[in-house]
């Protein structure tokens, strides 16, 4: 099986990426796609009463997408410490691996049509730096994923976003658009970041999502469209 991917990064952490996430990954599953979720490292997670951790960002997603993929395909290292996963790996005593999360991330790619990964954090979270050094970058390549953009809408986005997306292209990472979170129609510094981020970066800003929203403002052919084949020659042997 041949997969579809996206990328999902972010200006920064707690902008809205998971939210953002299980909005695309809905609106896939209603029109009939078979779709999954995909994150090589999660911190900041709570145990459940067994002790195991449980994997929120996978639970958000799968709770409001309503996909039917078991939470245990979707992320290789889940960790309790709320830090960059290259120090709670550290701390937790167990480094992440990139053979384990491309294989973890084959696996997925090998049942279902559309993959949906997401990042920790921002573009330059560290998933491991000790005597190995693997960044968010190193797994966007490992696998030449199409990447989308979240940011907040509000004040300090422009330079987030413009930053964010010139070390993207001085990496040649790609990126295909941006999606604003937390926005607020009508409002004058949300409507000019929106403007300023388009004109700055060359890039579109492909919909924008309101506080408690439920839907992706997008239709599934313009959603489906930012999902880029992945090359059988990426895939290593299972």
């Amino acid at each position: 099986m041949i997969s579809k991917i996206l990328f999902i990064t972010g200006t920064g952490t707690d902008i809205g990426k998971t939210y953002v996430t299980g909005l695309i990954l809905k609106k896939l599953r209603e029109n009939g796609k078979s779709a999954a979720y995909y994150k090589a490292a999660m911190s900041g997670n709570e145990r459940g009463t067994d002790g195991s951790l449980i994997p929120g960002d996978a639970v958000h997603v799968k709770t409001v997408s309503g996909i039917e993929q078991p939470l245990e395909e979707m992320c290789p290292y889940v960790y309790e410490a709320a830090f960059s996963p290259h120090l709670a790996a550290r701390i937790e005593d167990n480094p992440i691996e990139m053979d384990t999360v491309l294989h973890a991330f084959d696996a997925v790619c090998s049942k279902y049509d559309y993959i949906t990964a997401e990042g920790s954090g921002g573009i330059l979270c560290p998933l491991r730096f000790d005597g190995q050094q693997i960044l968010l970058e190193d797994f966007i390549r490992g696998r030449s994923l199409n990447c989308l953009l979240v940011a907040d809408a509000g004040l300090g986005t422009i330079n987030a976003v413009v930053l964010t997306a010139e070390y993207m292209k001085a990496r040649n990472l790609p990126l295909t658009g941006i999606i604003f979170n937390h926005y607020e129609p009508e409002n004058i510094l949300h409507e000019d970041n929106l403007r300023m981020c388009e004109a700055l970066t060359g890039l579109k800003v492909l919909a924008c999502v309101k506080e408690g929203d439920t839907e992706l403002e997008l239709s599934a052919e313009q959603l489906e469209a930012l999902y880029r084949m992945e090359d059988e020659n990426d895939l290593v042997s299972l």
